[in-house]
């Protein structure tokens, strides 16, 4: 009887080793493909989060945030145009070494419609001085500076302008503003106002934006083009 049991427990052990053994090199396969693809797995994690984490740093850089307007710049707008007032730009507008700033009573809602830009009542130009800020152009019903009422500009008092500016490195601060009487009218062209280095103050433009208009100490019909 033990024989038996003893060749029993050889011939089992003949039939599963052979068995086993596979299993255990199917287990070591698993095992080992297994660690490969866990270790991929990982190596990928850790790359998407770093390029995640690039992503979100280029996002954050692309978007900084806008400076605040300076106490005194912001104190200045005020005294010009009221509490109500939004300094839309600052700094060396002109290129002269200058500070000015541009400021503007906006109003609250502009409707949507073809024209681009901002409503205003009212904007001013002005421009830091030893002396304080001096005020270069106002634009409420009519467009004026020092000098009179701005070349181009309507006869007729209007309640609002539709107002669009840029800043650009050789010419400065470009504001474009169309007069608002009832419905805007996208076919009227914006008159054109940007600082004229030679008469050393701002003025507006022809219809081709290339020459400077000179102002008008009253108003008269040839004055407008609208």
């Amino acid at each position: 009887m033990k024989f038996m049991r003893l060749v029993t427990g050889n011939a089992h052990e003949r039939e599963v080793m052979p068995s086993c053994s596979k299993g255990r090199r199917v287990s070591r396969r698993l095992r080992t493909f297994s660690s490969k693809l866990f270790g991929t797995m990982a190596v990928c994690a850790l790359c998407a989060g770093a390029f995640g984490c690039g992503s979100g740093d280029q996002q954050t850089a692309a978007k900084p945030a806008e400076p605040a307007i300076p106490d005194d710049v912001q104190a200045a707008a005020t005294a010009l145009l009221g509490r109500d007032t939004t300094v839309l730009a600052y700094g060396d507008l002109a290129k002269t070494g200058t500070r000015q700033l541009l400021a503007a009573n906006l109003v609250p809602k502009t409707p949507k419609d073809t024209v681009a830009g901002t409503i205003i009542t009212r904007a001013v130009i002005a421009e830091d001085t030893p002396e304080g800020w001096h005020e270069l152009v106002r634009c409420d019903e009519h467009l004026k500076n020092a000098k009179g009422y701005l070349g181009g500009s309507p006869i007729e008092p209007v309640s609002g302008w539709k107002l669009q500016f840029e800043k650009t490195d050789v010419q400065g601060l470009n504001v474009y503003l169309i007069p608002i009487k009832g419905t805007l009218d996208p076919h009227v062209l914006p008159l054109a106002l940007r600082w004229n280095s030679a008469a050393k103050r701002y003025q507006t433009l022809d219809r081709n934006y290339e020459h400077f208009l000179p102002e008008a100490a009253s108003l008269g019909p040839a004055r407008s083009h609208f």
